[in-house]
């Protein structure tokens, strides 16, 4: 199917309808070649939630995050960041990308890494202070990382990488964070670490959103999930939307009924 579409054609502006929502997307379409790995979707993100964006693999969920923040440029759509244009306000933003898309043989320490997250702060000439330095170790202790601070970053495990781009995103001190697979690939320690920072985020008011693959702690970890194939399934609060319905239209029939028994799914 050949997607023939022009940017924001026909689309009514994202704030009329979403007012100041941490993120707005309408009408994302993108495409590799001639078929679309996301169709016209439209994503309204809570303030203060906690949202998974959950789908099969190659539904669209990674495109559709890196599609929002500009990294892959969508066919159509808009995106919207607490009811203004995005490039105006990526200072609110903080992105964490997969970690198998980050080359890890860079030769970098740890702090520097965190630091990186203060790019505004340091300002052109890029002068690190004590201040500078103190921020980006508090980063690092709230992911339990301050004695890994002078490691090569291609040194350590990945948890412990995963663990220091979060600490990089806790230093831009954002309002909206986003977040590719934040546990895909890493251990039970660094899973717990990593959501008890992010449910620490929610609680500071701030917003979270992540591309997750366990079904399993959808519940347990989000009070929001997207559900994405290609084109959105649903949308809501995990107590309304996260049903077995839903849940075999996102993914087509491929999830045994016995693996749908065993989530904690909305009933009646």
């Amino acid at each position: 199917m050949t997607v023939e579409l022009v940017a924001n054609q026909g689309l009514p502006p994202v704030a009329d309808k979403v007012e100041n929502a941490p993120l707005a997307v309408r009408g994302m379409t993108v495409s590799y070649g001639q078929k679309p790995v996301v169709f016209s979707v439209d994503m309204t993100v809570a303030e203060g939630s906690m949202t998974a964006i959950v789908g099969p693999n190659g539904a669209g969920k990674s495109t559709l995050l890196k599609a929002a923040l500009g990294i892959v440029k969508p066919l159509s759509g808009q995106t919207m960041v607490f009811g203004q244009p995005l490039p105006g306000q990526r200072h609110r933003i903080a992105y964490v990308p997969q970690r198998a898309s980050v080359d890890w043989d860079f030769p970098t320490r740890v702090i520097d890494v965190v630091l990186m997250g203060l790019y505004r702060e340091l300002g052109l000439l890029k002068r690190v202070r004590q201040p500078h330095l103190d921020k980006a170790m508090a980063c690092l202790e709230r992911v339990g990382m301050t004695d890994f601070s002078d490691r090569q970053i291609g040194q350590l495990s990945g948890g412990q990488q995963q663990r220091v781009f979060l600490a990089r995103a806790l230093a831009q001190g954002a309002d909206l964070y986003l977040l590719d697979e934040p546990f895909a690939g890493v251990d039970a320690a660094t899973e717990k670490a990593i959501i008890a920072v992010l449910k620490g985020l929610r609680e500071e008011g701030k917003t979270v959103v992540a591309v997750h693959h366990d079904l399993a702690t959808v519940p347990e970890y989000f009070d929001r999930v997207f559900m994405i194939n290609t084109s959105k399934i649903a949308e809501g609060t995990v107590a309304e939307v996260f049903t077995a319905e839903n849940l075999n239209k996102t993914y087509g029939g491929r999830l045994a009924t016995g693996q749908i028994d065993q989530l904690d799914l909305v009933t009646g």
